[in-house]
């Protein structure tokens, strides 16, 4: 394989987010791309439920997925609604990680863990810490099965509906083992271990890439992004690349290489296809 148009894809800003492209574009049959969904893929809108991954982007997986060995959705959704939403079932050879790594779509198949008693015991006390933390209307909870998303996006002043719920949160959080994860306007509760920083490294170990790329847009894809820091630190190029948003300003410090939002990332993963000579 070699290079068609390398104009198309964005030069990162830092020395070795630059050094992780490079070895990306000279070896893409062994590289691995791996993408967050919400924000990243697919638009935040107010209703989780109507997400749905840019026809742009979906084209350029599909593109990509015939071009570089691994090409891989690391998503908090269950694996399964990831593909629906993204519709990504017929994308060739795409691995999708749901639940923070916890679960594994591929070929149709989903595979994974059963939830663990905190969450069952999680699922029941949470309708009551919000009512008495006196959660303003709007709040409200989205039970991702092996996880439990509390969102302030629709109260009328999602900043200080989040201050309101976080401390109750979190004690429920450590009284039942689980993790409180911060979002945009969310707290998730996730059994621990469910990471998308480890589940980067796990794919990683088991693909053997020459180089990684991960794409992502909130505080739960910091972790992806300094898995692709330990991984460099190690030997393997690679780069972070922020799907930029005015709501979560954190990542952008964190990364190789910021894009406007889900547009900027189709037009990424379309520039990289174009860089990318096919097969024969």
């Amino acid at each position: 394989m070699g290079l068609g148009a390398p104009g198309a894809v964005p030069e990162p800003a830092t020395a070795a987010g630059r050094a992780g492209l490079s070895a990306l574009l000279a070896e893409p049959a062994r590289a691995l791309i791996a993408i967050d969904f919400d924000g990243t893929l697919a638009p935040i809108v107010p209703d989780p439920a109507q997400a749905r991954a840019l026809p742009a982007a979906v084209a350029a997986m599909r593109a990509l997925a015939l071009r570089v060995g691994t090409l891989a959705v690391i998503t908090g959704r269950p694996a399964a609604v990831a593909v629906e939403y993204g519709s990504l079932g017929d994308i060739p050879g795409i691995i999708v990680l749901g639940h923070y790594g916890r679960q594994r779509w591929r070929g149709g198949q989903v595979t994974g863990p059963p939830p663990p008693e905190g969450l069952r015991i999680a699922r029941e006390l949470l309708p009551g810490v919000l009512a008495g933390a006196g959660a303003p209307p709007g709040v409200w909870i989205e039970d991702k099965g092996q996880s439990l998303a509390v969102h302030t996006r629709r109260a009328a002043d999602p900043v200080a509906a989040m201050r309101q719920v976080r401390a109750p949160l979190l004690r429920l959080a450590a009284r039942t083992a689980l993790r409180a994860e911060p979002g945009r306007f969310v707290i998730e509760l996730r059994p621990p271990g469910a990471d998308k920083g480890l589940a980067l490294e796990e794919l990683a170990g088991e693909r053997d890439p020459s180089a990684i790329m991960f794409c992502g847009d909130d505080l739960g894809d910091l972790p992806a992004f300094r898995a692709v820091r330990r991984l460099r630190a190690a030997g393997r190029p690679g780069l972070a690349v922020c799907s930029g948003s005015a709501e979560v300003t954190e990542l952008a410090a964190e990364a190789d290489l910021v894009v406007g939002g889900p547009e900027g990332v189709a037009e990424l993963l379309a520039g990289l296809a174009a860089a990318i000579t096919a097969p024969g």
